[in-house]
């Protein structure tokens, strides 16, 4: 007779259906680890949540298959991850996922071919999205099977050098339903392959052709898409004024426009190319033609553009006044590394613009605290500001983006004069979430406290090089701001274990670069392994006390670190082994430690499995054998070798001079 099981000891989730575990699911963010604990917590969850997931993310290509049986109903599949994805591996896609498959990212991975791409288009006939960039050595024949995909709607293909117009061809002859494709640093494609895309493609609603050798030839076949909304021409130099009558056709779906870096294009070529443009919203003419009055002229014409990118260009007074008077639909505004604005031209626009969200004024080294009154009077309703090396703004000027500005959400003061008073007063932002303030001398733990109090929403913090922090103002912050993602202060020397002991409070903390910060131990380390679980990236390059105590509490806890920088640190071969436990590990670099051996080096190299990227000193190439070396690289695994000689300590009074001065 078979045993009956008494209320005590049935499972009380036995009772939830599937429906309604579906639903809970559903509520858990996707890229937490919820829905790993939550599976865990009986096989009947482990079991519905494998149902119910959607997108899969693989860190390694080997357990492809057990996680391919695992998860049945993936729509979306991410190996971007993956280093080594060979054709046995889209082969077990194939196979697992024939009837859900719509999306699939190979965009870092290496080692398929053509014909890996062909027995995907063959089984996976739902697939609409397809990212192949940074494929380089993908040929014509990759292409042809990329063609099978006849359902195919966005495309990536950056940086496939290798394909030309007669790979091109077959891609627009056999996949006329695309929407999206990017052929960005494509070179081997040229006028044809485009005009063939064009032609075939009539769905084309976003094009990007950046850094193609290209030329006007190729236009009129692109203006007569009927739908397209965002074109990219980004450094195609081959694209001139030379065909006016081209350019007048225009193309009136448009919405975006990136000619960034064609300097072949004057004022006089983009007013034709914009003329019967109407519908534009975004233009970025970075890297171009000098913003004069005749170029403000042109984009008079258009009623509805709400963002222009101007970063890089010489810039008149004339011509950025004319921009402020003439589009008065702005909504974002960058001037970014631009000669020649002035408090002048820089007041008159935001006077004109006070619907403004986002601007960059980074490194306009000329404007003074007349242009930040402006834009704290003006620009009320701002939630992004960059004005990074704004030199000649004096710190009374930053209490009156505090005052004023109480949207922001997004804000960069690296290398300013702000001192604790602007701080205070920017700390009334409470919906901040990213403040950067690094090399900002005059600040203390005074002004950060206020941030700590008032800014709860604050996610991403840089106070690299700002040396006035100590233990207590990283405290204020890590007790004030729980939503903490991302933490650098490298090279703030005062700040001790305490700091990091602080900061283990930040459960969701995945960032933290405490480069140069010599006070650190593995004491503070393993406080930040044991309670910060999420944590992604670590860089604790010159952080000479840390030795292998605080790796192998990396090792032991931090299941999910991507990228470690160990560079001038105490770490020996036990300390760089264990690393070999963590299975998500891809990148790490290792410059100057000399408690390493070359045998201790290889032996830990061949154990991490996951690796893509390593970073060693070139005088570590003739230590190990080229044999090995060539199966790291087969496996997926990229060498890069720096020739950099050993650095010693630098005085942190000597630091903003060698920024300032080239010759250092």
């Amino acid at each position: 007779m078979k045993k009956q099981r008494s209320p005590a000891t049935l499972n009380p989730f036995d009772v939830l259906s599937e429906e309604l575990i579906f639903t809970i699911l559903d509520l858990l963010d996707s890229n937490s680890l919820d829905k790993k604990s939550f599976a865990l917590v009986c096989k009947y969850f482990y079991s519905v949540e494998a149902k119910h997931r959607r997108s899969l993310k693989p860190l390694r290509s080997e357990h492809l298959p057990s996680v391919l049986k695992r998860y049945r109903f993936v729509t979306h599949l991410n190996l971007s991850l993956c280093r080594r994805v060979t054709d046995s591996s889209l082969s077990f896609v194939a196979d697992a996922y024939k009837a859900t498959l719509q999306r699939i990212d190979l965009s870092q991975s290496k080692f398929f071919s053509g014909n890996g791409l062909l027995n995907l288009s063959v089984n996976c006939k739902n697939l609409v999205e397809l990212d192949l960039s940074n494929a380089t050595e993908l040929r014509d024949a990759a292409a042809s099977a990329v063609a099978q995909f006849s359902n195919l709607e966005k495309l990536w293909l950056g940086r496939c050098k290798l394909i030309t117009d007669m790979g091109i061809g077959c891609i627009a002859v056999g996949c006329r339903k695309l929407r999206l494709i990017c052929l960005k640093w494509c070179v081997g494609v040229g006028d044809l392959g485009v005009e063939l895309i064009a032609i075939k493609c009539e769905e084309l609603r976003c094009l990007d052709l950046s850094y193609l050798p290209i030329t006007d030839k190729c236009l009129p076949s692109i203006f007569k898409l009927q739908h397209l909304e965002d074109l990219v021409l980004e450094g195609c130099f081959g694209i001139d004024d030379d065909n006016l009558d081209v350019y007048k056709q225009g193309c009136r779906t448009l919405k975006k426009l990136d000619i960034s870096g064609c300097q072949n294009i004057t004022h006089v070529g983009l007013s034709a190319l914009i003329s019967s443009s109407g519908c534009l919203e975004q233009l970025n003419l970075a890297d171009g033609s000098p913003v004069t009055l005749a170029l403000a002229d042109g984009l008079s014409k258009l009623p509805k553009l709400q963002s222009i990118i101007l970063d890089g260009c010489l810039v008149t007074t004339f011509g950025l006044k004319a921009i402020g008077s003439s589009c008065m639909s702005l909504k974002e505004l960058s001037l970014s590394k631009c000669l020649g604005v002035t408090d002048e031209a820089l007041s008159f626009v935001v006077s004109k613009q006070r619907d403004l969200r986002k601007l960059n004024i980074t490194c306009c080294r000329m404007i003074t605290d007349i242009s930040i009154a402006s834009i704290a009077s003006s620009c009320t309703s701002l939630t992004s500001l960059k004005m990074e090396s704004c030199s000649q703004v004096s710190r009374e000027a930053f209490i009156l983006i505090g005052q004023q500005c109480h949207s922001l959400e997004d804000l960069d003061l690296t290398d300013n004069e702000i001192d604790d008073e602007g701080l205070k007063s920017i700390s009334s932002c409470a919906g901040l979430s990213c403040l950067k303030l690094g090399i900002c001398l005059n600040i203390t733990d005074r002004g950060l406290s206020y941030v700590g109090k008032c800014c709860l929403k604050l996610k991403e913090l840089d106070v690299y090089r700002s040396t006035g922090i100590t233990d207590a103002g990283i405290t204020a912050i890590a007790c004030g701001c729980p939503e903490l993602e991302m933490i650098n202060s490298a090279y703030c020397i005062a700040i001790t274990d305490n700091s990091l002991i602080s900061l283990s409070q930040c459960h969701k903390l995945k960032t933290l670069e405490i480069r140069g910060c010599t006070l650190v131990t593995s004491v503070g380390l393993a406080a930040i392994a044991n309670k910060c679980k999420q944590l992604t990236r670590l860089d604790i390059k010159k952080c000479y006390n840390i030795g292998d105590r605080g790796m192998l509490s990396i090792a032991c806890c931090s299941q999910n670190l991507r990228q470690i920088n160990f560079s001038y640190t105490s770490i020996t071969d036990l300390g760089l082994l264990s690393l070999a436990s963590l299975s998500s590990l891809q990148t790490f670099t290792v410059i100057h430690v000399e408690g390493l051996t070359p045998r201790g080096l290889a032996a830990a190299l061949w154990a991490c499995g996951g690796l893509r990227k390593v970073k060693l000193h070139l005088s570590l190439r003739s230590s190990l054998p080229d044999p090995f070396i060539k199966h790291m690289e087969a496996r997926g695994c990229v060498f890069e070798w720096r020739n950099k000689v050993f650095q010693a300590e630098v005085d942190p009074k000597c630091w903003k001079l060698q920024l300032e001065d080239p010759t250092h």
